[in-house]
């Protein structure tokens, strides 16, 4: 029986199952997972998962960088036949696909930055990925609330991109479609440098390296990396140009703007620590049998848990700083920083921003995800804190920690910035707890730009910084087609190699 014929058969079995309960009455569903061998961050094992609508096998497998240190972990999940090959199934009334992945939002204390980060996207006019909230038990161990989330993949219902053959060498076929991403990478992925070297204050490189995602490394042709390597070049070059803004032979010839408009606008309001930089996913479709289409789309958005004020670095609690300038971290790409030269791009940020804030991005639609949110969750939360005690700390601790100085960096490594924006330092850094040989740490108050004592608190927190943010960019986005002149950093190179971090896991994600 073939892989389709497989996929459907499981759909018609599990059409009529119970959808996830998102009423907030009665919890959440349960995802159980039981593995006979350890699971690791290399490669995927084989498990047994069962939750409502699927019980069967899994592949699985640790995910994150930094985040191997927590106490909660991210997984990767493979669904898969009895066989041992991809099974396309749907999840909690998610559209069926095999790849799937378990978030931890152990550094969030709401839960809800991740999610809220995907249904804005989504609600822009985008896709990005559906999340269901869920309760985790592995081996008889309760993990605790976890994201049920579909994973960055190629698919009509995910990123709807032709499906790139190898025979596809020349001509219209060769001009699409791909998955790109600037991230941390490992010697599995297919990269090429950037020739425009990123921006940054204080950056240990200004080199960054691009990972062509689909067609996966295995797949892609030596023609295909050619292609789409010479397209992302061109699209940088061009933006660096003097006629940049020429609108027959400018970016506008290449990119998608409405999109890039759109990715801006949503980066510059979360102030995310990896904003661009770190999980930055964009894609390029086939180009049409006319001749138009096939431009580079910013997009999808990916990995929230450290923005919308929930950082102590790269600016990320600075209410009054712009991602797109770059911080003392990763080097940012510099396309953003010349697109915002353009005064016909600034007015349609504006435009595009205004009309946001009558809906999508309106106080009363923003404040109403999170409520639900927060009620969805109010069930389980008790449980998930009493696994995870160091996520919340007491009056006196955060008395204590409010009247320490702020934390300037890792010593060797250069300084983190110290922390604005009116919240506490995070303080409590003893060492770095489950890397193994380092000392303990708490993970949490290591990036943490504030500490809460209870759930509820940390939402109250979460709606004043979003609240405090979009009244900054009300103010500022206003003046974008006026007097308002982004900095402009001169681009320059650092004599230092890029760390493109350890294949599967390990280090590669802290922001160096």
């Amino acid at each position: 029986m073939t892989r389709k014929l497989l996929s459907l058969l499981f759909i018609a079995l599990t059409a009529t199952a119970v959808q996830g309960k998102d009423d907030g009455t009665n919890g959440l569903e349960q995802i159980i997972i039981t593995a006979d061998t350890v699971l690791n961050a290399r490669q995927k094992v084989t498990a047994h998962m069962k939750t409502v609508g699927y019980d069967g096998p899994i592949g699985i497998k640790l995910r994150g960088n930094s985040s191997l240190s927590f106490n909660q972990k991210k997984y990767t999940i493979e669904l898969r036949d009895e066989q041992g090959k991809e099974l396309d199934a749907p999840l909690l009334g998610m559209p069926a696909h095999s790849d799937w992945v378990l978030l931890a939002p152990y550094n969030d204390v709401s839960a809800v930055r991740d999610p809220l980060a995907f249904q804005l996207w989504r609600d822009m006019g985008h896709w990005g990925p559906r999340t269901k909230m869920v309760e985790l038990t592995v081996n008889g161990d309760y993990r605790g609330i976890y994201i049920l989330s579909e994973a960055i993949k190629r698919g009509t219902d995910r990123v709807n991109i032709a499906k790139l053959k190898k025979s596809d060498t020349a001509g219209r076929d060769l001009t699409g479609g791909y998955l790109l991403r600037i991230d941390t990478y490992n010697e599995d992925d297919a990269t090429f440098p950037s020739k425009v070297p990123g921006i940054g204050d204080g950056i240990m490189t200004s080199q960054i390296t691009w990972s062509c995602i689909y067609p996966k490394k295995k797949k892609l042709r030596p023609e295909q990396l050619a292609y789409i390597e010479s397209y992302v070049d061109t699209v940088e070059q061009v933006i660096q140009s003097n006629y940049f803004a020429d609108p027959q032979r400018g970016y506008a010839r290449y990119i998608d703007v409405p999109s890039f408009v759109d990715y801006f606008i949503h980066t510059e309001l979360s102030l995310n620590a990896d904003g661009y930089k770190r999980s930055a996913y964009f894609y390029k479709e086939k180009q049409k049998a006319d001749g138009t289409g096939g431009k580079l789309v910013a997009g999808p958005v990916w990995d929230y848990n450290l923005a919308y004020g929930n950082c102590n670095f790269a600016n990320a609690n600075n209410l009054e700083a712009w991602c797109f300038e770059g911080a003392n971290t990763n080097p940012t790409p510099a396309l953003w920083q010349r697109l915002l030269q353009d005064p016909a791009f600034r007015k349609a940020v504006k435009v595009r921003y205004k009309e946001l804030r009558k809906g999508v991005l309106s106080s009363k639609a923003i404040n109403s995800y999170i409520d639900r949110h927060a009620r969805l969750l109010a069930p389980c939360v008790d449980r998930h804190f009493e696994k995870y005690p160091e996520l919340l700390v007491s009056e006196e601790e955060k008395e204590q920690l409010a009247s320490q100085p702020s934390f300037g960096g890792f010593g060797g490594f250069g300084g983190f910035p110290p922390m604005g924006g009116g919240f506490p330092p995070m303080g409590d850094f003893s060492g770095f707890g489950d890397f193994g040989g380092f000392g303990g740490f708490n993970a949490v108050g290591m990036f943490a730009a504030y500490r809460v004592s209870s759930y509820d608190e940390e939402i109250k927190v979460l709606k004043q910084w979003i609240a405090d943010r979009l009244a900054f960019l009300d103010r500022n986005i206003e003046r974008f087609d006026r007097d308002w002149q982004p900095r402009i950093q001169e681009l320059r190179e650092v004599k230092m190699p890029q760390f493109g971090g350890f294949g599967g896991g390990g280090f590669g994600g802290f922001p160096f």
